[in-house]
C-alpha cells in the first residue's frame, strides 16, 4: 500500500466516494471502523442509510438540493448511525466530481467526528438558556425589589406625613392656649381696671364712659375667641384667614390703644391718626395687630418715655408705625423677632409667651402687607404698611 493509500484508508477523518444517485462507491477503513460495518456492506448502501432519522430528513431536503444546485457544501451538521443503531455526531465536507461535459460522475465526503463540539455546543446552549432564565428571574426580582422600595418609600412618606401632622397639631394646640392668653390679657385688664374705678366712683357720667369702654374690651375678647376657633380650623397650614371690607380704621386704632393704656398703670401713648377715608382691611385683625405692637412697645420702652402711634394712608399705601425709645435691638434677637415664642428669650424677667409680634407679622401677610423693624441707639419702630386699592371715581 503506497503512501496516498495509506492516507486515504487510515486518515483522522473519514472519507466516502458516492455515486450521483447517492450510493456508496467506496469508504475509508476510518468510518468502517467509526461505523462497525465492513467495506462490503458499506458498499452500495444509499448513503442515507447511514445516516440517523432526522440527518435523512435533513439530507433529502439540505444536502441533496445543496450540492447539486452549488457542487459543494462545507461544515454541514449530521447524525451518523453505527451497526448497533448509536449516533454518531460528524460535520462533513461535500465536493462533486465532474467530467469534461460538466456531469456529476461522482461525490466526495469527508467526515470529522464532532462529539466533543456538539457536547459543546448543547453546553453553550444550555448556559445560554440558564443566563436567559437568570436574566428573567432577576428581572422579576428586580420589579419586585423596585415594587417593595416603592411601597417602602409610600409608607415613609406616610409615616414622615404623620409626624409632620402630628407635630402641626402639638403646635396648634400650644399656639392656640398661647395666642388666647396672650391677646385676651389687654381687654381683660382694661376690664378689671373698669371694675375698680366703678367701686370707688360715683360719677355717673364716668361711670357710663367706663360701662362703655368694658363694654368694647368684652366684645374685642368675643372676637378674639372667635378667631382663634377660626385658627384652630385652618390648622395653621393657610395662615390667619382674613374678612375684609371698607371701614373707618381711625376710631379702631384708638380705642385698641385706649384698650391697652387702661390696662397699664402709668403708661404713655401719643397718638396721630390721619385716615379720613375708608380703609379696605379687617378691622378685628388691624385691630389686633395694633394692640400687639402697641403692648410690646410699653413692656420694651424706656421707662416714662411715651409711645407714639402714627397713622396714615399716602399713595394708596396703608402705614401704621408704633415706636418706643429705648436702646438697639440685637442682632441676633432681630433674626427672630417674628418668630413666635421669642420674647421670653429676650427678656426672661418679662412675663408674656412672645406671641406678640408674631401674631402682627401673620395678620400682616394675611393682608398682603409686610411688618418690618428699625432700631438704632434712641429708639425702635414697627412699620406696618398695606397698599390699598385706589378709589374708584364717580364720572
Amino acid at each position: 500500500m503506497n503512501d496516498a493509500e495509506e492516507l486515504f484508508e487510515n486518515a483522522p477523518c473519514a472519507y466516502v466516494s458516492l455515486h450521483p444517485s447517492g450510493r456508496i462507491l467506496r469508504a475509508n477503513e476510518t468510518l468502517v471502523d467509526w461505523l462497525g460495518f465492513s467495506k462490503e456492506e458499506l458498499a452500495g448502501k444509499a448513503f442515507h442509510d447511514i445516516l440517523s432519522a432526522p440527518g435523512r430528513i435533513f439530507y433529502e431536503t439540505h444536502f441533496a438540493p445543496l450540492l447539486r444546485m452549488q457542487g459543494f457544501f462545507d461544515e454541514v451538521a449530521l447524525d451518523l448511525s453505527d451497526a448497533s443503531g448509536t449516533t454518531l455526531p460528524v460535520l462533513a465536507n461535500a465536493r462533486e466530481v465532474r467530467d469534461a461535459t460538466g456531469a456529476p460522475n461522482s461525490v466526495r465526503v469527508a467526515l470529522f467526528r464532532a462529539r466533543q463540539r456538539r457536547q459543546y455546543e448543547r453546553e453553550l446552549l444550555e448556559a445560554r438558556r440558564a443566563a436567559e432564565k437568570a436574566q428573567q428571574e432577576l428581572s422579576t426580582l428586580n420589579a419586585s425589589l423596585e415594587e417593595r422600595v416603592e411601597k417602602g418609600v409610600q409608607r415613609r412618606i406616610k409615616l414622615e406625613q404623620g409626624l409632620w401632622y402630628e407635630k402641626q397639631t402639638a403646635k396648634l394646640r400650644e399656639q392656640f392656649v398661647a395666642v388666647l392668653g396672650h391677646d385676651l390679657r389687654n381687654p381683660l385688664a382694661s376690664i378689671r381696671s373698669g371694675a375698680e374705678i366703678l367701686t370707688r366712683d360715683p360719677d355717673p357720667e364716668k361711670r357710663e364712659k367706663v360701662v362703655d369702654l368694658m363694654r368694647s374690651s368684652i366684645a374685642r375678647m368675643s372676637n378674639l375667641i372667635d378667631d382663634m376657633l377660626d385658627l384652630a380650623a385652618s390648622r395653621l397650614g393657610k395662615g390667619m384667614s382674613v374678612e375684609t371690607k371698607a371701614v373707618d380704621l381711625g376710631p379702631v386704632i384708638q380705642q385698641v390703644v385706649d384698650e391697652v393704656v387702661a390696662g397699664r398703670d402709668a403708661a404713655q401713648v401719643e397718638t396721630q391718626i390721619d385716615l379720613p377715608d375708608p380703609i379696605e382691611c379687617d378691622e378685628g385683625r388691624i385691630g389686633q395687630l395694633v394692640s400687639n405692637l402697641v403692648g410690646n412697645a410699653i413692656d420694651h420702652g424706656t421707662e416714662g418715655e411715651a409711645v407714639r402711634v402714627v397713622s396714615a394712608c399716602r399713595n394708596g399705601v396703608l402705614t401704621i408705625r408704633v415706636t418706643n425709645a429705648g436702646g438697639p435691638i440685637p442682632p441676633d434677637v432681630r433674626v427672630r423677632l417674628f418668630q413666635p415664642f421669642s420674647r421670653a428669650e429676650v427678656r426672661a424677667h418679662q412675663k408674656g409667651l412672645g406671641l406678640g409680634l408674631f401674631i402682627a407679622s401673620e395678620i400682616a401677610r394675611a393682608h398682603k402687607g409686610k411688618l418690618e423693624v428699625e432700631s438704632d441707639e434712641k429708639e425702635t419702630t414697627f412699620l406696618f404698611s398695606m397698599p390699598q386699592a385706589a378709589p374708584q371715581t364717580v364720572p
